[in-house]
């Protein structure tokens, strides 16, 4: 008996799409095809920012509640519906990154660590505000170099898997990375 490739989820395209998301906005219990159609999408997405199970398990929850309460207001772009569900998620990410920093950086906390350890924790904390800093950089780029930057650092595709989802050119895709990186450094340089 001839062995079977997994079988791939494919992803609603196009008038799919919006047709799953403007029935979703006339009835709320049709949510739950939203949900089961990009749950593993945004908790892949979220776990491989978090590293910790139950986090990314809360985090994808308050995505898709979050999306629910909010989804009235969504607007209809052309650009994927996970790229809108993954700006939620990446908020959520650097919200709670600031959170946790500030509650690491406590008065009581920096009395009771060591000198040495402190310089850790230092760099650690100047980590966490990177990344949140990078996060609502990434949030302020152009949809579609934000998508690509999503799709190729954080979900780690190759150039051709992206081309092949958003249905445009290796070459259009390689100039939309290199514009976002582009952007990103005259940002960060700003900053």
């Amino acid at each position: 008996m001839a062995r079977s490739e997994p079988a791939q989820k494919v992803r609603p395209t196009g008038a799919d799409e919006r047709l799953l998301i403007e029935a979703a906005q006339r009835d709320r219990a049709r949510f739950a095809d939203i949900y089961e159609e990009y749950f593993e999408l945004v908790y892949a997405y979220v776990a491989r920012r978090v590293r910790d199970r139950s986090t990314a398990e809360d985090l994808t929850s308050d995505v898709f509640h979050k999306a629910l309460a909010n989804l009235p207001r969504f607007k209809w772009t052309g650009a994927p519906f996970a790229s809108w569900l993954f700006r939620i998620a990446s908020n959520l990410i650097a919200d709670r990154a600031k959170r946790k920093a500030k509650i690491s950086a406590s008065s009581e906390e920096i009395e009771l660590i060591p000198q040495d350890s402190r310089k850790d924790s230092q760099s650690g904390l100047e980590d966490v505000e990177r990344q949140a800093q990078l996060f609502r950089l990434v949030e302020g780029l152009p949809e579609d170099q934000k998508l690509v930057v999503a799709l190729r650092f954080a979900e780690d595709k190759s150039i051709k898997e992206i081309s092949n989802e958003l249905g445009r050119s290796e070459g259009a895709v390689k100039q939309l990375q290199f514009r976002a990186l582009q952007n990103l450094r005259a940002k960060l340089a700003d900053e």
